[in-house]
Order: C-alpha cells, then structure tokens, then sequence
C-alpha cells in the first residue's frame, strides 16, 4: 500500500511539474525559493537563496511575474525592490512570528527615548517596520551595517539573538528589541551537546538567530548561505546543523559525500513548510495572493535597502 502511494504522489508531482513549467512561459514568471522551503519546492526554482539574495533577483530579473516561495516580509522585500512586477506567494498564511513581534508603535516610542540612536532593522520584518529604520541589514552583513553607522547608539530590531552575537562584535551601544525566531530560539545546549556526544568527529554550524549559549559552542557561526558555502568548502566530512531543515536540500546537492544531521528535530519552520508544490501552481493559473505594498511604505523601506546595498 505504502508503495502504491508513493508512486502515487511521484506522479501527482511529475504532473504538477509538467503544469508549473507551462504556466511560468505563459505568465513570464520566474520563482524564487529560499533554503527553508520543501524539498520539492527548491527542486523547481530558478533560484534557491536567502530573503536578501532572493529580494535582489527580484530586482534584477526580466520576468513579469515573481513567485516567492518563502515568508510574507521576503515577498514584501522583493515588491518594494521591484515596484512594477507583480509578486505572489503560494500562501499568504506563510508569516514570520519574529517579524510579527515587533510594532510600529513601539518601535517609534524606543526611538523617542533614543533620538540620536540609528535604526538598525534585520531584513526578517515587516515593511512597516522597514519604513520605520534608517538600514536594514541580514545575518550575513549585520555586522559590518552596525559597524558603518554614524554615531554611538544604534536601536537593533527585531532579533535579540542576532544582536547580540553582533554586540560581541562592535563597540557600538546596542539598544536590543527583545523578539526572536521561534525555530531558531528552540535549539538548546542539551541538544547540540547530546549530539556532538554520538558524532563525535562532526563540526557544529550554527547561525546567530540561535541563543548565545548555543551559538559558543558554534564550529563555525554564520548565515545560512555562509553556513552552506562552509560546508561545501570544509574537509569535514560530517556535519551538526544549527539551522532550519530546508538548508538540508542545498547541503547534500552541494556535498552528497557528506553526513548532515539536524542539531535537532524541531529546526522546522512551519510558516515556511505551509507552501508546496500544489500551492505553487495554484497561485500562478490564479495569480493570487499578490502582494501589495502601499507605496509611501514602499518608498521609505526602499531607502532602508537600498543604504544597505551600499555597505561593503
């Protein structure tokens, strides 16, 4: 029976595959997957990346259509990078929490209290939000972003942990929003210290969304495209993993004579398991949820990037 099923959906797949190709000619589409999403899902992109890198295609490309399969904020990014295209997603149910636990009411109220401080926002927010900061910056730059800002105080949203691997690492006066990743934040000592206990000739990766604790016990700390770059370059042959599953897809595409095992089995991301192969065709034959940006939101988060585009 098992098996049956599984030819089952081997064939559903190879026709939604076949549709997918046909509709992306029809529409000038292209899609956009970040390394969290299904396996499934990467396996038909025209580009895997991160929220950053994605965004950036977004803005480059000739299509007319961009299919973001990632998180509500990545398709926001993309849209206010490339105003005149149209941007959808698989499922517009596929929210961030860490986005969602900061506000644009606070946020103007701490920097009320700090008028001289510079706002720093990681690139997992909201457009409001974005429209609100001076730079926005990603776990791959973040450093080197707080480090450019002119004056002493710099305001750090949403990410607490993030922020305070990069607080090690300036000399800048952090004022830390208390928001995190909820997968991210899940990962404990206990579990990378059971792990490097069975494996014990594997290296820990880890990105700094992760708590401080856990990120001291990091191999090798980094974003999750630093992350797979690391892998694929290391002589090591077998690896701990301190990031969302969906890395797994690009690690053994890059490595396929690596072990890679999950720090634990909880890095899953359900807002960004909601989206599948079926939600994807459905959303180009219907060309719905798009995403819209009001444009004044649009036009102040825009400069946010864009300064961060100019931070080398």
């Amino acid at each position: 029976m098992e098996a049956l099923a599984l030819e089952r959906k081997a064939e559903q797949n190879r026709e939604l595959r076949e549709r997918l190709m046909q509709l992306k000619k029809e529409r000038n589409a292209i899609i956009l997957a970040h390394y969290y999403q299904r396996d499934e899902i990467q396996e038909v992109a025209d580009f895997r990346g991160d929220s950053f890198l994605l965004a950036q295609k977004a803005a480059q490309t000739d299509a007319d259509v961009i299919v973001f399969c990632g998180v509500h904020f990545m398709g926001e990014s993309a849209k206010i990078l490339a105003p005149n295209k149209t941007v959808i997603i698989p499922d517009e149910r596929a929210g961030c929490p860490m986005a969602d636990m900061v506000n644009v009411d606070g946020l103007r109220k701490l920097k009320a209290q700090h008028p001289n401080a510079t706002v720093v926002t990681y690139i997992n927010s909201s457009a409001e939000i974005k429209a609100e900061t001076d730079i926005c910056c990603t776990s791959a730059n973040a450093v080197n972003v707080v480090n450019s800002v002119e004056g002493q105080d710099v305001i750090w949203v949403p990410d607490k942990n993030l922020g305070h691997y990069v607080q090690q690492k300036t000399d800048k006066n952090m004022i830390i929003w208390e928001g995190y990743c909820n997968t991210h934040d899940m990962l404990t000592v206990k579990d990378v210290e059971e792990m490097k206990a069975k494996h014990p000739n594997a290296q820990f990766v880890v990105h700094p969304e992760c708590r401080p604790e856990v990120v001291e016990l990091g191999d090798f700390v980094g974003s999750t495209t630093a992350i797979i770059k690391y892998c694929k370059e290391s002589d090591c042959k077998e690896f701990i993993v301190g990031t969302e599953d969906g890395t797994g897809y690009q690690l053994r595409l890059d490595s396929p004579d690596k072990t890679f095992l999950f720090a634990s089995k909880y890095l899953v991301c359900p807002n960004m398991k909601v989206n599948n192969l079926k939600k994807l065709v459905k959303c180009l034959e219907t060309m719905q949820p798009q995403i819209y940006v009001p444009p004044h939101v649009a036009d102040q988060a825009r400069l946010s990037l864009e300064r961060m585009l100019l931070v080398k």
